[in-house]
């Protein structure tokens, strides 16, 4: 459970998401980890990079950063300003992990080889941040470590996050993964379905009907028999007629909702 960023957790979010999984007949293995529970994971991760000369200490503010060139996505590009020291009088206020020059190769099951630069497309990123929680990119490294997780299987906005993932592991020794990321479902803005663009949560009846649609989108379309089946039929028949060479190779799918 992705509960990093604590000030923005709403109370009875987490059981709610639980409870919508197993109205869906998704289910997980073992106790569900929290990752509020995993800073002194985090902190042993952090502690290994420093002493490998890789994290720094930044003291540079939102402000500072406002005129800093951006990628493709819209983050950031850090200009080094405390990469080879904290400006005189300046206090650090996050950490960073500094990145070679190079390209990150991986390959995706979905959209195959892929590769970026982190110097020239992420630059030096944030690993703890100002406000002393650890960073997504960091964190959910150590877990999907800690879990065995050998398959991430997650929404193509967090395609570009994987190299310095990959990065990450490389440096702590963990193993990476196999990944796949799957188009989003985007409202008729061209928003992604989540909380900030106010998308409607994932209503506890009418289960099947929503399982199909998913597998339509998907490229796996279930046949006309499984109609309003329970559940539990559709699900088992997704994994037996899966093939990830189905998936659309894109990154969104336009209104798909009805």
């Amino acid at each position: 459970m992705e509960d990093l960023d604590r000030p923005r957790c709403v109370a009875g979010a987490a059981d709610t998401i639980l409870r919508q999984l197993e109205a869906y007949g998704l289910l997980w293995d073992g106790t569900v980890l929290l990752q509020s529970t995993r800073d002194d994971a985090y902190a042993a991760a952090l502690e290994s990079l420093k002493q490998q000369g890789l994290a720094y200490p930044c003291a540079c503010t939102r402000a500072q950063l406002a005129q800093a060139p951006r990628n493709a996505e819209s983050e950031i590009l850090y200009p080094g300003t405390c990469r080879d020291g904290l400006p005189a009088g300046a206090a650090a206020r996050a950490w960073r992990v500094r990145v070679p020059a190079g390209e990150v190769r991986f390959h995706d099951r979905i959209h195959g080889a892929l590769s970026q630069s982190l110097s020239q497309e992420a630059g030096d990123f944030i690993v703890k941040r100002a406000d002393q929680l650890f960073a997504y990119q960091l964190a959910v490294v150590v877990d999907d470590a800690w879990q065995g997780v050998t398959d991430v299987v997650r929404g193509a906005d967090l395609l570009w996050n994987t190299p310095r993932q990959i990065y990450l592991q490389a440096r702590l020794g963990l193993p990476t993964p196999r990944y796949a990321h799957v188009p989003l479902i985007t409202n008729s803005a061209g928003q992604k379905l989540s909380k900030q663009t106010l998308a409607p949560a994932l209503p506890l009846n009418g289960q099947s009907a929503v399982l199909e649609q998913a597998l339509v989108v998907l490229g796996h379309p279930p046949p006309t028999e499984l109609q309003g089946a329970p559940p539990a039929a559709i699900l088992a028949w997704a994994s037996a007629h899966w093939r990830i060479e189905s998936v659309p190779v894109q990154a969104t799918i336009a209104n798909a909702a009805p």
